[in-house]
């Protein structure tokens, strides 16, 4: 019998400042902000879980020990002594991630847990080690987003510039270790390997089937627990 094929591992971006979430941030870290009772990135983790995530690593900088204390050794976690943006961040913590393919994941922003089961889209929408495949949403359905949109996702799920329907990036991406191997040491952004991937036609994008919560500022986390309440 054949063994079931491994669910990658997830990569939680969790070293933010939460600048605008002040005051709450100032005693406790972004991650931890708790939006209806949980905190983002159990909500976020449970998304995961829900489609069958197991294995989990996460990064801290900002009041890393309260994101250390929270999980109590049951979570990887990489501490940066200084901030490495999203590219770095999970750069640094390549070798906490044994699966490849693997996800990334933001952890200011998620959707109702099991509402929809969209990393199991994302899966079979990668065909090669050089795509990426990014988690989109319609700007309806988005919640605490300030901007119109992030690009466009063409009819056969590519993601352009300009052509197709507008979309925002969800926070969420698939992609595989290799893309890293030419990439700077220390902080770099995740976008770097976007706009890559984009220049060679290898950006993908699957869209969520549900309401979609960021909570980057204090309207954001109201706008949330107001819709969860409801």
């Amino acid at each position: 019998m054949e063994k079931p094929a491994r669910f990658p591992d997830v990569m939680l971006l969790a070293a933010g400042l939460g600048t605008r979430l002040r005051p709450i941030t100032e005693t406790i870290p972004k991650p931890l902000v708790p939006v209806a009772g949980i905190p983002l990135i159990e909500r976020v983790i449970g998304t995961a879980r829900a489609e069958g995530a197991k294995r989990f690593a996460a990064n801290a900088h900002y009041r890393a020990d309260q994101v250390l204390a929270h999980f109590g050794g049951l979570l990887k976690v990489n501490r940066e002594d200084t901030l490495l943006g999203t590219g770095g961040g999970v750069k640094a913590a390549l070798p906490m991630l044994h699966s490849d393919p693997f996800f990334v994941m933001n952890t200011d922003a998620f959707w109702p847990e099991g509402a929809d089961t969209p990393l199991a889209r994302m899966q079979a929408k990668r065909e090669n080690e050089d795509q990426i495949v990014l988690l989109c949403v319609q700007p309806s359905r988005a919640s605490g987003f300030s901007r119109s949109h992030d690009f466009c996702l063409d009819p056969f799920g590519r993601i352009t510039l300009d052509y197709g329907a507008p979309v925002i990036y969800a926070g969420v991406a698939l992609l595989g270790k290799n893309l890293f191997a030419d990439t700077p040491d220390g902080e770099f952004s995740l976008n770097l390997l976007f706009e890559r991937a984009l220049d060679e036609e290898n950006l993908l994008g699957v869209t969520l089937d549900a309401p979609w919560f960021h909570v980057g500022d204090a309207e954001g986390l109201a706008a949330a627990e107001k819709a969860l309440s409801a």
